[in-house]
């Protein structure tokens, strides 16, 4: 059902957008997949912001080395799925949320299924595995969904060097080289928007992952670094959705001087 009516408590975003941008981010649907450091901000963030309804994917518990980054960890939540902490959560802020919740792990065929059924007005990407992030990018991209992917918060300490680009243009950043890779052997070179960092991390900050980890390395994280990340994802979200844009006063006219 459409929602016309601003509640009280956006007062402060529909000052900020205007009535029309926030009825429609109030009728917007995004989905997000991951729920981790920067996920997590993000689907909150959208909330907070007015999204009315917001679907989340994600199949992780939430682990106590979680707990310097993460918005659903804590000492409380550990071995709870992210998903039904981020539930409780989103809902504690936006009662009326319309929120569906997918516990599963974003790949193959499951990627497909849950688009499909969906079919989101934007969708968000902050998976930190290389496969699943890649097919559901692609996946996205053939159905014409807008989507905004996250590149590496790890390693990175200076939140003033985000940069929000399209995926050919990202640097530095060892998990883009890594998604433009593959995207490529998919004949995808841009049309993707990423929020990266171009700042260098150091190689001692890597450590490679036990065997049989679904990851290929472990790097050092910042506690406030991924919700920065979360943050701007989101941002993208929001002012693409509604429309509004940075406020620019219009220069003033200097008068030609008399001949």
């Amino acid at each position: 059902m459409k929602q016309d009516k601003v509640p009280s408590w956006m007062g402060r975003t529909q000052l900020m957008t205007g009535e029309d941008p926030i009825i429609k981010l109030m009728n917007s649907h995004v989905l997000i997949a991951g729920l981790g450091g920067v996920g997590g901000i993000a689907a909150e963030m959208l909330v907070r912001a007015g999204i009315g309804k917001i679907t989340i994917v994600d199949s992780d518990t939430v682990d106590e080395t979680n707990r310097n980054r993460q918005i659903p960890a804590l000492k409380s939540t550990e071995g709870k799925l992210k998903t039904e902490v981020m539930a409780e959560r989103l809902l504690d802020i936006n009662p009326e949320l319309n929120l569906v919740i997918k516990t599963v792990y974003l790949r193959d065929n499951i990627t497909d299924q849950i688009l499909e059924e969906s079919k989101p007005d934007y969708a968000v990407d902050c998976i930190d595995t290389l496969s699943p992030k890649v097919n559901y990018l692609i996946k996205c991209l053939s159905m014409g969904i807008p989507i905004v992917s996250s590149m590496g918060a790890g390693g990175k300490i200076d939140p003033t060097r985000l940069l929000v680009d399209d995926i050919s243009k990202s640097r530095h950043c060892n998990l883009a080289r890594y998604v433009r890779k593959r995207l490529r052997t998919l004949g995808v070179y841009k049309g993707i928007k990423v929020v990266y960092s171009p700042e260098l991390a150091d190689p001692a900050k890597i450590i490679q992952a036990p065997e049989g980890n679904v990851k290929k390395s472990f790097i050092g994280t910042m506690s406030y670094m991924p919700a920065v990340f979360g943050c701007t994802v989101a941002s993208v979200v929001i002012r693409d959705l509604s429309g509004v844009k940075e406020y620019r006063p219009t220069p003033a006219r200097v008068p030609k001087p008399k001949k």
